[in-house]
């Protein structure tokens, strides 16, 4: 069935691993500190390594904040590689949210889409650290809900009920889509929830999933992207042919 863009009024986006290059963010403290103990080892590899220890952290500790979750979770991927991790290599990562580079088309995407459509963030962060990702995103979301505000990461469907409670009180119940690349944290738990959703799949063209566990189930989203920019033409152009049309 065709999705038809402008029936919606909000879009909810996860942040990292959609908008924000999570991957290459992890990777660059990650990376290196792997290869200091095996030289030949690959970011992939590293990161499919971390991939199942942050999200069993984020289970497991459900109030603890995204920098302390970062800091676990390298801990235990250290671990599990039988790589030692210090304090200070712990603190890399956890105080690095801030420096994870924007994708390249996030922010001229945004710009375009907020002409069209409440913005709304639901993440798996804390707030301090969104902050220094938002800044990067150059645009002002419209709401935003965190780990932090919720006391729950994705795919909890906590996390979810926040979203609905929200777009409740802003009047945007049935006209919300949800956008993101992770099927695991998201895609998965916001169909389950009744959310129409879009895929922005930024791995189109890498085998596996990276830094994002395996999503376990069978999941099918509304409709799939490669990327921001592709989505944002495709919102660009059923709001101009809605416009001929009339």
């Amino acid at each position: 069935m065709a999705v038809d863009l402008t029936e919606y009024t909000a879009l909810s986006f996860d942040c990292y691993g959609t908008l924000i290059d999570w991957e290459a963010g992890i990777a660059a403290v990650l990376g290196p500190w792997a290869r200091r103990n095996d030289p030949s080892i690959s970011d992939e590899a590293v990161l499919v390594a971390y991939a199942e220890n942050e999200a069993a952290v984020e289970a497991e500790m459900p109030t603890a904040l995204y920098p302390d979750v970062l800091r676990e979770a390298f801990r235990r991927t250290g671990g599990e590689l039988g790589f030692t991790v210090t304090d200070a290599d712990a603190d890399a990562l956890g105080t690095s949210v801030p420096d994870w580079p924007a994708f390249p088309d996030s922010a001229e995407a945004l710009a375009r889409l907020k002409k069209h459509y409440t913005l709304i963030i639901l993440s798996n962060v804390d707030r301090k650290s969104f902050a220094g990702s938002n800044a990067r995103l150059e645009v002002a979301f419209d709401e935003i809900l965190t780990a932090e505000d919720i006391g729950s990461y994705k795919p909890d469907p906590a996390n979810f009920r926040a979203l609905a409670a929200r777009v409740a009180e802003i009047g945007a119940t049935g006209k919300l889509l949800h956008v993101a690349q992770s099927l695991f944290h998201d895609h998965v738990p916001a169909k389950a929830s009744g959310l129409s959703t879009a895929w922005i799949n930024r791995r189109h063209a890498q085998p596996g999933w990276g830094a994002t566990p395996d999503p376990r189930t069978e999941v099918a989203p509304d409709i799939e992207f490669p990327s921001m920019a592709a989505f944002a033409d495709a919102v660009d152009d059923a709001f101009d042919a809605q416009v001929e049309t009339v």
